[in-house]
């Protein structure tokens, strides 16, 4: 008795079909997700139980550094610099570069007005350059010059939080007639969200003032609440008396 030949079957598989549905799942999720920006210095966050999301646009941050690790011990010199984070609306009018170019403009005009013997001058492309800037953090005094950097070179910059022109100049100042840096940026904040009002933006300005969702206070978990506590009695001082402290979820281990 002969053998049964069994049919050999091909093993090829298309996968035309898989790679098409794989392409379009990479643009999915390209298209929709929200890229970490990159921050001048890491924090960790403390952990809460608050689910409430941090908005993505109408939003002013305000980073405050911890401390460093040198040869395994705490190194408390770079703890407390301040950062500022602008994000305006979706729309291209109050888009986050509009926003910025509106702030700096504001911020320089007041900073010469109270340093008439020290005032500064920025080009067009300055501003634009400024626009791009996800967060600052830098003396008045040294804004020329940083935005002639290329980014690579404002990178390497911000990256030593060692050095004396990093971070916005804070104080426990209440003198509004003689504001301090950070009070001077968080003012012209506050100025363009009121001109943007006017032109149609009432969330920017709303959420400034009414709701406290449009500033969050970002800073590391084991930064003392006495460094914390400069940048919000500033905030209050400036009558912004609601914002959000930025934590991370609880965890079970938590």
């Amino acid at each position: 008795m002969g053998k049964v030949k069994i049919k050999r079957k091909s093993t090829l598989i298309d996968m035309t079909a898989m790679s098409d549905v794989t392409v379009l799942l990479l643009t999915f999720f390209m298209l929709t997700s929200t890229f970490l920006q990159k921050e001048p210095a890491t924090v960790i966050t403390p952990s809460s139980v608050s689910e409430v999301k941090v908005p993505t646009a109408n939003l002013v941050t305000i980073l405050v550094s911890g401390a460093g690790v040198v040869d395994g011990k705490r190194d408390a010199s770079v703890e407390g610099k301040i950062f500022i984070s602008v994000a305006g609306d979706v729309d291209s009018t109050f888009s986050s570069e509009n926003v910025r170019e509106a702030v700096l403009i504001e911020a320089v005009t007041n900073y010469n007005k109270l340093h008439k013997n020290n005032q500064i001058e920025l080009t067009n492309a300055q501003v634009k350059a400024f626009s791009k800037l996800n967060m600052f953090g830098l003396k008045f005094s040294e804004l020329p010059k940083f935005l002639e950097m290329e980014v690579a070179e404002q990178d390497e910059v911000m990256k030593h939080l060692d050095n004396p022109i990093v971070g916005i100049p804070i104080d426990d100042n209440r003198d509004m007639n003689k504001p301090n840096e950070f009070q001077i940026w968080m003012r012209a904040i506050y100025n363009v969200a009121e001109a943007n009002k006017d032109l149609g933006n009432e969330a920017f300005a709303s959420a400034l003032r009414r709701s406290g969702e449009g500033i969050a206070v970002k800073a590391d978990k084991d930064t003392p609440y006495s460094t914390i506590h400069n940048v919000l009695d500033n905030l209050q001082t400036l009558k912004l008396n609601k914002f959000s402290l930025m934590t991370a979820l609880k965890t079970e281990q938590d």
